[in-house]
């Protein structure tokens, strides 16, 4: 007990063994317990890392924040989601790592790391209660034993983000000259007079794309790479702002402006009012289809508002509107397709779960950053509901269980890569390929992140303030609930309670901190913790 004091009073991380339970909600570990339970049972356990399924209760209930909703196949996804991130958590004689796929694949790096999804690794890990596993991730990037580069990823402005929460300035003191020279070399490998960056589209992790086919090898400036870039650039501005070098955080915040600048002359098409990519084929033309990935600039609040119109393409059904999540191009395009012949990972027509996730991150980011009617709290939710109930799948007695894996058919829910993979060689697995179920429990993208940050409306500030701004449409749910969420030192606690009996607690809106009652309102409202 006394060791626990001195790790608190020292400002240490605690072993996961030491670290207490902080829930308001008293029964919200035997539900977490209850999920996981489920999880297990309907697992097959291929392929084991630091945390086996008999470990996941114990972790999880120490270190996730307690989601409950009235949407009921909602809430599963969140734990669900969180159950299969902690399958991909790697303890290293580097320290740990995250992983994209469970068993190892021949295209992946040391530790079988690949940096294509970092970024959602750190969007969603960066709310688990241990700080521990995310740094060490952070400095696996820059130790020499990683390649951020082999694919886009925005790692300044990831490990940032990461820091907004968990406030480690050692981290980022550490990391700092590092993540300059970072940008410094993606500037001078992949930006060229025009002031745009490019990028191949499997690079950017986006094999097969519709504009990728319109250039030699796929080459073009990409509404993608180039906003990754304004992140970067804007990151290290405020990093350097942290770690006392006020005159390189002036040099970046110029960078970032003029990268704005461009990205909205250059890369905004005025006919198709959309981000789109110019290939790199001598004609300097706009691709002729508006892909998903265009939406990528409102992660970062790069647009104007008056570019808000580029949103009803979401929820048109000629546009990206699917019933099992959008499609990676429009459909209107004549080479949209829906293809179970050549490549198994095609951007030319299914959903992908990286893709909709960002776009869902850049939409909350929409909320709450523009005034604009174009899309409502609404759509946000109906997108969510949409991508949540995609992360399903037959089981082999016919029984519907969570799943997440790679590619999706945006018409029939089938997830197309697995489809086509199980058969790929003599009828059955490619060890090339990845081998056994190689998209089982694929950690590429993000959800939980999407509740905490985007629908419950967690977010943390550059000025050490918390924004509580949840995106619940009025009137859409009669309660809801976050809890034990550790945030820049503090417990955070949000209830929604439409007539006082859920949680006892009172009618209306109350915002906890350190299980203190700091607003109590009648409606859901903006909040800011200072």
């Amino acid at each position: 007990m006394q060791i626990k004091k001195l790790f608190i009073a020292l400002g240490i991380v605690l072993p996961l063994h030491m670290q207490g339970q902080n829930f308001l909600i008293k029964d919200a570990p035997e539900v977490i317990e209850s999920y996981v339970n489920q999880f297990n049972r309907e697992d097959n356990e291929l392929y084991k890392q630091d945390i086996p399924n008999c470990g996941a209760s114990d972790f999880l209930r120490k270190n996730i924040p307690f989601f409950e909703c009235p949407d009921k196949e909602l809430e599963k996804t969140y734990y669900f989601r969180w159950w299969t991130y902690r399958k991909h958590i790697k303890k290293t004689p580097d320290g740990f790592v995250i992983t994209e796929f469970l068993p190892d694949v021949p295209w992946s790096g040391k530790y079988n790391t690949i940096s294509c999804a970092a970024n959602h690794h750190f969007y969603e890990g960066r709310w688990l209660r241990n700080a521990e596993i995310l740094s060490d991730y952070a400095s696996f990037w820059f130790s020499g034993s990683g390649n951020p580069r082999l694919y886009s990823f925005g790692a300044a402005d990831a490990i940032y983000n990461y820091y907004l929460i968990h406030n480690d300035k050692m981290l980022l003191a550490d990391l700092y000259p590092k993540l300059k020279d970072n940008f410094a070399k993606w500037e001078e490998e992949k930006r060229d007079s025009t002031g745009m960056f490019w990028q191949v589209d499997d690079r950017d992790g986006m094999e097969m794309s519709v504009s990728g086919h319109l250039s030699e090898g796929g080459r073009g400036y990409r509404p993608t790479i180039n906003s990754y870039m304004y992140g970067e650039a804007v990151a290290l501005a405020k990093i350097a702002s942290i770690v006392d070098r006020d005159m390189e955080a002036r040099t970046y915040q110029k960078k970032a402006d003029k990268l704005k600048g461009i990205i909205n002359r250059r890369l905004w098409d005025k006919q198709a009012d959309f981000y789109k990519v110019i290939p790199l084929n001598g004609k300097m033309e706009f691709s002729y289809a508006r892909e998903l990935l265009g939406y990528i600039p409102w992660f970062y609040n790069i647009p104007p508002d008056n570019y808000s119109i580029a949103w009803k393409q979401l929820f048109d059904s000629k546009g990206f509107e699917a019933a099992y999540g959008p499609t990676t191009v429009e459909q209107r395009c004549p080479d949209f397709k829906i293809s179970y012949e050549g490549h198994e990972c095609q951007w030319n027509g299914p959903s992908w779960p990286y893709l909709t996730s960002m776009t869902l991150a850049a939409m909350a980011n929409y909320f709450n950053s523009y005034d604009s009617p174009i899309i409502t709290k609404k759509d946000y939710l109906s997108l969510l509901n949409i991508y949540s109930n995609s992360h399903r799948i037959l089981s082999v007695n016919n029984d519907t269980i969570c799943w997440i894996d790679e590619n999706i058919n945006p018409y029939t829910g089938d997830w197309i890569s697995r489809t086509r993979l199980k058969s790929w060689k003599n009828g059955t697995w490619d060890d090339s390929k990845g081998g056994v179920e190689r998209g089982k429990d694929y950690n590429h993208s993000s959800f939980c992140n999407l509740i905490i940050s985007g629908l419950m409306g967690v977010r943390p500030q550059e000025d050490g303030s918390i924004i509580i701004n949840p995106l619940v449409p009025d009137g859409c749910w009669d309660y809801f609930c976050l809890d034990n969420v550790y945030c820049q030192g503090k417990t955070i606690t949000i209830i929604f309670d439409k007539k006082g009996k859920k949680y006892g607690r009172g009618k209306g809106f109350i915002v906890y901190v350190d299980d203190k009652c700091l607003s109590h309102t009648t409606r859901v409202q903006k909040v800011v913790i200072r």
